[in-house]
């Protein structure tokens, strides 16, 4: 009787796949029979590609995309769930879950380059969270967003955060009081998308969008991103103050004496990033 070998287990795929086209990264969500729930490892791994993009010089927007039907449906319940034999009942890896997915929004947020959402079906809890805290947002006509937790007694809190300040406070409550689903289109009048597009052209989409950023001064718009979150948690006066300040050192940049030069001069600029 020949012996055989025994075959080698196939590795599990990858959780979050990584692309660049021209000075766009392409990050893909990749848990597609789990509706790309925020799994610990899937939040860790975004975080991580995050971290590294930052430093890269040759990465100027960003585009965060999923496979699947799903965008992504939320934080992975199953997961949580295992956790309530825990001695403590799940407290303290609920609580440390919670703020590693809170860092990883965040860290969209101070990314130096914009990031786009390309969002091809559903976003739920925190898969709304992550869309909201995007810069920009392309979504397919097919698309739809919730923060449903109210209806497993579980009240989206964290996605609360990201999503009431990218809407009106009445809709936003609305979304969190009821857990109902609003369409693409809906999402676009409220603010929490910027475009809906043609279903299966989102991606395509929203690399469009991040190209025209491209095309600007990467010191610029790093500046710019910055100040932008910075104000919009200040006084309106503070906010001027600020804004001032940076309007001020942005004048001094090389860019931005280069670009009102190209400008007075009817030509285009040539961009040094400083």
């Amino acid at each position: 009787m020949p012996s055989h070998a025994p075959l080698a287990a196939t590795p599990p795929p990858p959780n979050l796949l990584r692309e660049q086209t021209g000075s766009v990264a392409v990050l893909t969500l990749n848990r597609p029979a789990a509706r790309n729930s925020l799994s610990e490892a899937l939040i860790a791994e975004l975080h991580a590609a995050l971290d590294e993009i930052a430093d890269d010089k040759s990465v100027r927007a960003v585009v965060i995309a999923a496979n699947g039907p799903a965008f992504s449906a939320g934080h992975d319940l199953k997961e949580l769930t295992a956790r309530r034999g825990d001695a403590d009942r799940g407290r303290a890896y609920f609580a440390a879950l919670m703020n590693a997915c809170s860092a990883m929004m965040q860290a969209i947020v101070q990314l130096p380059q914009p990031v786009v959402a390309a969002v091809q079906g559903v976003a739920t809890a925190a898969g709304c969270q992550l869309v909201a805290s995007c810069d920009l947002a392309v979504a397919s006509d097919a698309a739809t967003f919730a923060t449903p937790g109210v209806d497993i007694g579980l009240f989206c809190s964290t996605p609360m955060v990201a999503l009431s300040r990218n809407v009106p406070r009445k809709r936003a409550l609305e979304m969190l009081l009821t857990g109902e689903a609003i369409s693409a289109t809906t999402a676009k009048d409220i603010g929490l998308v910027n475009r809906v597009v043609t279903a299966g052209t989102e991606r395509d989409a929203a690399i469009a969008l991040a190209r025209k950023v491209v095309l600007k001064s990467a010191h610029t718009v790093r500046i710019g991103k910055a100040a932008f979150y910075r104000q919009a948690e200040m006084s309106l006066a503070d906010a001027y103050r600020y804004a001032a300040e940076v309007m001020t050192e942005n004048m001094l940049a090389r860019d931005a004496e280069e670009g009102i030069g190209a400008f007075i001069e009817k030509r285009a600029p040539k961009w040094r990033d400083c």
